[in-house]
């Protein structure tokens, strides 16, 4: 299964009527198979190769040109530990020849009013969204880069469970705060793309319509649990061991539990206000 069209229906349940533009394009391909990579060969990945996919990753589109983005590669071991070890000591982690954090950053904007004088008059949630926003942008292209020349990416959100200290361990200062973490490395097996929601539950036109959003979570639930039944089920202590476990089961457990409740502390005392 290698053209656009069958990939996208094996993603999708059912493929959109593909562009001739884009049926031939290798990055299209590269895109409609892509998973996470959770095994990684001993092989390293070179110092350079790093500092150019960072490059290529701020190559990406940034709020009004702001570059509210920064990169920090991790590769002393004494921090990959504290890093590991706050994280619960997560395999991908300790395993990954490299490992960065992408991180949002206001505070060179903030810098940049001082120095002329100005007065920053935009304090409030927007600030610290468009520095979010950005982080995610850089982090999506660095995956992009790094794939197509045949590295695995696995993005690690787990990183703000512990901002804090994170934050300490990599000295962020004021209004620079961690948004995700990054293994990378040279995959060790093929990686397994997830089957997504169908396009009609997540693509609107010119207004949005959840109306069948109930029946089309049931069936992509089927069609999840036929193709990509999960290992194991969250918190069956508390719920119970379902006999057809499905991504949305999954999703409610999941979310059923406090999680990151610090997280908005963490940035108000980074400097944002977010009202």
């Amino acid at each position: 299964m290698t053209d656009l069209r069958s990939l996208l229906s094996h993603r999708f349940g059912s493929s959109p009527d593909v562009d001739p533009e884009v049926e031939d394009s290798d990055i299209a391909r590269q895109l409609a198979q892509r998973g996470s990579c959770r095994r990684f060969r001993k092989d390293p990945v070179s110092p350079q190769l790093v500092e150019t996919l960072c490059a290529l990753a701020l190559c990406t589109p940034t709020k009004s040109d702001l570059q509210q983005r920064d990169i920090i590669i991790v590769d002393n071991q004494e921090q990959r530990r504290s890093i590991n070890t706050l994280l619960g000591n997560s395999p991908w982690v300790a395993d990954a020849p490299a490992f960065l954090v992408f991180c949002g950053n206001n505070r060179r904007h903030r810098q940049i009013h001082t120095w002329h004088g100005r007065k920053f008059v935009n304090d409030h949630l927007d600030a610290f969204f468009n520095a979010a926003v950005d982080a995610g942008i850089a982090l999506s292209g660095f995956v992009m880069a790094a794939e197509s020349i045949g590295l695995g990416c696995c993005p690690i959100s787990a990183i703000r469970n512990c901002a804090d200290d994170v934050s300490t361990l990599l000295d962020l200062p004021q209004f620079v705060f961690p948004v995700a973490g990054l293994a990378l490395g040279y995959p060790d097996d093929t990686t397994d793309a997830s089957l997504r929601l169908p396009l009609k539950a997540t693509v609107h036109r010119n207004r949005f319509d959840d109306s069948s959003i109930h029946q089309d979570i049931a069936a992509y639930d089927s069609r999840r649990m036929k193709r990509q039944p999960y290992a194991t089920q969250k918190f069956e202590d508390r719920f119970g061991k379902a006999v057809d476990y499905s991504w949305s089961d999954d999703k409610s457990r999941q979310y059923s539990e406090p999680e990151r409740t610090d997280f908005g502390s963490h940035v108000r005392a980074k400097g944002f206000k977010l009202d």
